[in-house]
């Protein structure tokens, strides 16, 4: 009886057919999506931006990456904390990782292949490119809406094309007991704003605002859009980064696709129209990338890192 009152995430329409920059239902459109973003952080989108088949390669190349040895995958470390290779941690075991620095470049998805395949592999490079650009369209399309949404246009165009964007293919390992078991300890992203897909396997788990964790069950052509500790910040606070963890149960181990933004090389302050008598001035101006850094130093037991970092 407990799932009636299982809350669930807002479901958006976001494909090409439903979106239409010049009718009355765009607006609508663009306030449905901040205003889910204001209640949980985060929604489920629906995108026909990648295709079944862009979706199933990638996730089966994906499994391929995570067949290679520890040692190579132990090849994936980056200067920036948390998106090269994470695996074999006792805290989280079942939890493993590997993050795909500009992968919407061809340079950066080519320097990831070589380094896990020395003698190239042609088809994850390419995939990877045209699965993380596609999802990178989603990102615009979700960001524009929100920007319209708040009036707040001008400040987005200004640093949209400072958008870094990072690949993480994660698996989840099945749990060998029959309970549920946790997969990613709760967290909010450090990043600007999360895409995640899945294969059948759920998992995800949100907490509302009341303190209460939503499952979210959502379907592998769908995507879980989910705001960062900087977006929270850029928004002055009215989006907060949602709290979730992943808990893993039954006998099939579980894939994602996540797909990170950050702001990279640009200095993020709160749009002044997001700010007035009801909505003073939460957040100095900061750099991203520092801020993540000064997470994995500093800011690990903070109760909140980025009003830490930058609050007023």
């Amino acid at each position: 009886m407990g799932s009636l009152t299982q809350p669930k995430l807002p479901v958006i329409d976001l494909s090409s057919e439903s979106l239409n920059l010049n009718s009355s239902s765009w607006v609508t459109k663009c306030e449905e999506v901040r205003s889910a973003l204001e209640e949980y952080g985060c929604f489920i989108a629906l995108f026909d931006g990648v295709s079944r088949e862009l979706r199933d390669a990638t996730f089966l190349l994906s499994k391929e990456l995570f067949n290679l040895p520890t040692e190579v995958k132990a090849l994936n470390i980056t200067e920036t904390p948390y998106h090269g290779y994470i695996g074999q941690e006792p805290l989280v075991p079942l939890y493993e990782t590997l993050g795909i620095e500009d992968v919407t470049t061809t340079q950066g998805a080519d320097s990831f292949t070589k380094l896990m395949w020395p003698s190239g592999n042609q088809s994850f490079s390419e995939s990877v490119v045209m699965y993380s650009k596609a999802v990178a369209e989603l990102d615009h399309i979700v960001l524009k809406m929100v920007a319209e949404s708040y009036g707040i246009e001008e400040p987005y165009e200004s640093m949209r094309g400072s958008t870094a964007y990072v690949l993480k293919p994660t698996k989840y390992l099945r749990p060998q007991s029959n309970e549920k078991m946790l997969g990613v300890l709760p967290h909010t992203d450090k990043s600007f704003m999360t895409y995640l897909q899945q294969d059948e396997v759920n998992g995800l788990e949100i907490k509302a605002k009341d303190g209460e964790w939503i499952e979210v069950d959502y379907p592998p052509s769908s995507f879980v859009v989910m705001a960062g500790d900087a977006f929270m910040a850029w928004t002055n606070g009215r989006i907060e980064a949602p709290t979730h963890r992943v808990m893993v149960t039954g006998d099939k181990e579980r894939y994602v696709m996540g797909l990170f933004t950050s702001i990279r090389d640009h200095i993020i302050q709160v749009p002044q129209q997001l700010i007035d008598e009801d909505h003073p001035l939460q957040f100095r101006a900061f750099d991203n990338y520092k801020y993540m850094h000064f997470y994995y130093t500093e800011g690990i037991y903070s109760q909140c890192p980025i009003k830490t970092y930058c609050g007023i």
